[in-house]
């Protein structure tokens, strides 16, 4: 019986170790076609910098827009002072809907219900590395953010306006990437609008909506694909617990032990990273 036990468990290690490594592929394939990347209207902009922008640059953005200008130069104090704290206070949604966020704390979720350890890791661990993982994985597009608007506009290169306008371009841009054309095309359709000759022409009214039930989908996969493993150990205990005539013996009590070593030997935490890591796009 033991014997039989330790074979299904190295079955099990099989089957994860191959589908752990190919994980990050796999996902791509599960995802929409990539869709065509296209160009933002940042032609002619001085790049000063390259990262996502640090702090200080962000506090010199809010102490530049909030700053007196002269009258009909720009807009006047108080209303940027209340697009800016409108800003502020939509930001956490912002960050949820428009960003990896979504993708990546529902994968996390997922894996914290199949190893069936209730709290563990606790809540607030599960969104801080979901905080983290997107900073990393968006470190790109806020690059691009930095370079084309944020800059410029700490340059006195550009307006207030035009720096909001291309930071939302590059986030449109991202978010067309990962969104299924079936879903962009559902949206476009129910906004009873002609078909856009351009990605970029299609309003960030239709996008957002897209690239959300996008994610849930691909997520959803995602999470599907990692119970495989897991409920294939707790099929394997209910079977010798039946076996065994022990009945009564809640087989999650059992497989908890086994689950974990499993996630540990072949390093879950690592392949999730570099898996949702590399599926965007």
């Amino acid at each position: 019986m033991v014997g039989k036990l330790i074979r299904m468990l190295l079955f099990a290690v099989v089957i994860l170790m191959p589908a752990g490594l190919s994980f990050g592929q796999g996902a791509n394939a599960l995802a929409q076609p990539e869709l065509p990347r296209l160009p933002n209207d940042t032609s002619g902009v001085n790049a000063p910098a390259v990262g996502i922008p640090s702090i200080g640059d962000l506090m010199t953005v809010i102490d530049k827009a909030t700053a007196d200008e002269a009258e009909g130069k720009d807009w006047s104090t108080p209303v940027k002072l209340v697009i800016i704290f409108t800003g502020l206070a939509i930001l956490p949604s912002l960050l949820v809907m428009m960003t990896s966020f979504t993708r990546i704390v529902i994968v996390l979720a997922f894996i914290r219900r199949a190893l069936t350890t209730q709290t563990i890791p606790p809540t607030v661990a599960i969104i801080g590395l979901a905080l983290f993982l997107t900073l990393y994985t968006m470190a790109p597009t806020f690059s691009k953010i930095n370079t084309s608007s944020i800059q410029p506009y700490i340059a006195d290169e550009i307006d207030f306006q035009a720096a909001g306008a291309r930071a939302g371009s590059c986030l449109k841009e991202f978010m067309l990437r990962q969104c299924r054309e079936a879903d962009l095309a559902l949206f476009v359709q129910m906004a009873k609008i002609e078909p856009p000759t351009s990605l970029m022409e299609i309003d960030l009214h239709i996008v957002i909506p897209a690239f959300i039930i996008s994610e849930f989908r691909t997520a959803f996969e995602m999470g599907c694909l990692l119970f495989i493993p897991f409920l294939l150990i707790d099929m394997v205990i209910a079977s010798v617990l039946l076996s065994a005539g022990m009945m009564m013996l809640p087989p999650v009590m059992i497989s908890l032990p086994f689950k974990l070593m499993l996630f540990i030997l072949v390093d879950g935490w690592g392949l999730l990273a570099k898996s949702l890591s590399l599926s965007f796009n």
